[in-house]
């Protein structure tokens, strides 16, 4: 007796088609699966039988055979328990439909029969659509983050009695609706602002300049300065999602189980602030089964390193691809798979070991020895730092300015500016495939970084004595653009080399 359910399973952060087949003959008692399963899938046969049993149905001491086509691709997911156990009963007759051939299932199976949510519903939501399948039967938890991709219906089942109903037509269920509008539209109030930030005028000029143009941004300066506070404030002047970003941040996350509950789409950009205690395989993804990192969860957001000297080399040097490139690649004997990680990349350090070198600070003064100063800032490598566009010095807060009322903008107010300068790159890159100034390469430089006499004048000067790096010279070259574009001025002037000279100024003050 055989017969067929169709599934998905996640490889990456994409989903594919699983054609689950079971086959059912007499002889010993066996239930095996094959089709490269990994030991979850494997440990699907007792959740399954469980399952059946105790929904009612009968599992004879028969030879039983799942097969999970295609047999190449390794199937790690308990998204296929509610599958099995639906092919299972096909094969033995004990259920029969038509709409076995048209609808997907996913789920994972308890051993009462109740069906738990899995990970990674949106991919298989996106993949079913791809695929013509008329209808996707999914965890009741799942079903508004798969709801939002149109095109397929989505049916939210809690028990595997309801799938099975519904399969044989005894039971109507109404397909999940959501109004991706208002639930794209509806995001959520920040309850931090960068009015929140008292004085540090020149730090939030410099992190507007990284939030318009995409660029990383490196904040040193003593303990209680406000490099924490500044950093978790750049989510808020950052511009809005786009839908495709959206959708595509989205799919990390459900890929990954750190979606919210019942939260259909990603609405904010990520803001990522991993301890310094993380592995590299935690920050840039990997495993038996590759799992996206720290730096995807990012992607279309922020990465906060704080404290960053104290993070292992190791694990700040895996940062140079993706900042780089923008992806994650990852290679295993069998496959290999890429990860987006496109994200803005923000620290913060201490200048020294005890925090107070070069801080102008009553009662506060340097212990350390220069040796060991030295030491704590080679943590961080020079390739790293080039890869940072913004270097900036954050002081301690003088007493007027912590007394005071809060001054400065909103950012809602900010956000506008950096949504102007957002859009004049999105124009001016629209046949690139980028979307940001920090993401132009070397022949985007030359065609729209072009300097007039004084301005290359003033950057060699500022090249000969801060001793930058050509990698460095780029990096100015970009702040500059999104300097001009935020003054919505076309040519790049002097006055904007000269700020994005002051951004790298920290290269020779505490790295010599």
């Amino acid at each position: 007796m055989f017969d067929k359910t169709i599934s998905y399973a996640v490889n990456g952060i994409d989903a594919h088609q699983i054609t689950v087949e079971a086959d059912i003959k007499g002889g010993l008692a066996k239930f095996s699966i094959v089709g490269l399963p990994s030991n979850t899938v494997k440990e699907s046969r007792d959740r399954v039988t469980a399952a059946i049993r105790n929904c009612g149905y009968k599992f004879l001491s028969y030879n039983y055979t799942i097969n999970l086509a295609p047999a190449d691709l390794r199937k790690d997911s308990v998204a296929l328990d509610l599958p099995n156990a639906v092919a299972i009963l096909a094969a033995g007759k004990q259920i029969r439909s038509d709409k076995l051939a048209s609808h997907a299932l996913v789920g994972e199976l308890s051993l009462d029969g109740q069906v738990r949510p899995i990970r990674g519903i949106l991919p298989i939501a996106i993949a079913a659509r791809r695929d013509n399948v008329k209808g996707l039967l999914v965890p009741t938890e799942n079903a508004i983050e798969a709801a939002v991709i149109e095109g397929v219906a989505i049916y939210p089942v809690a028990t595997l009695n309801d799938a099975i109903g519904f399969i044989e037509g005894h039971l109507d269920i109404e397909p999940t609706q959501v109004d991706r509008e208002s639930l794209f539209s509806s995001l959520n109030e920040s309850v931090v602002d960068m009015l929140d930030v008292k004085g540090q005028f020149h730090v939030k000029r410099a992190i507007e300049v990284a939030a318009a143009g995409g660029h990383n941004l490196l904040m040193l300066g003593p303990p209680g300065s406000g490099k924490t506070m500044l950093a978790r404030r750049l989510s808020t002047i950052l511009p809005d999602l786009v839908l495709d970003e959206a959708l595509e941040t989205t799919k990390i996350h459900s890929v990954s189980g750190v979606l919210g509950s019942g939260k259909g789409i990603v609405t904010e950009r990520p803001f990522r602030s991993p301890h310094h205690t993380i592995s590299d395989v935690a920050l840039i993804g990997g495993g038996s089964y590759p799992k996206p990192g720290e730096v995807s969860l990012a992607h279309n957001g922020v990465l906060f390193l704080d404290e960053l000297p104290e993070f292992k080399k190791s694990v700040l040097e895996v940062l140079r691809q993706p900042l780089e490139d923008g992806v994650v690649t990852i290679s295993r004997a069998a496959h290999s798979l890429e990860f987006p990680a496109e994200f803005m990349l923000v620290a913060s350090m201490n200048p020294c070991p005890c925090g107070w070198f070069g801080a102008d600070v009553p009662g506060h003064s340097c212990i350390c020895p220069p040796g060991k100063i030295q030491s704590y800032r080679a943590r961080v490598s020079g390739p790293l730092l080039d890869r940072i566009d913004i270097h900036v010095e954050v002081p301690a807060v003088a007493y007027a300015d912590l007394s005071g009322a809060p001054d400065g903008e909103s950012s809602r107010v900010v956000r506008t500016r950096v949504n102007a300068a957002r859009e004049v790159q999105h124009t001016r890159f629209a046949d690139d495939g980028i979307f940001r100034n920090a993401q132009m390469n070397p022949r985007l430089i030359r065609k729209h970084c072009r300097l007039d006499d004084t301005g290359q004048s003033l950057l060699k000067t500022a090249m000969d004595k801060l001793g930058l790096s050509a990698r460095a010279y780029d990096r100015i070259l970009k702040v500059s653009r999104t300097i001009a574009d935020l003054t919505a001025q076309k040519d790049i002037s002097a006055e904007h080399v000269s700020e994005a000279v002051q951004y790298r100024s920290l290269d020779r003050k505490f790295w010599v």
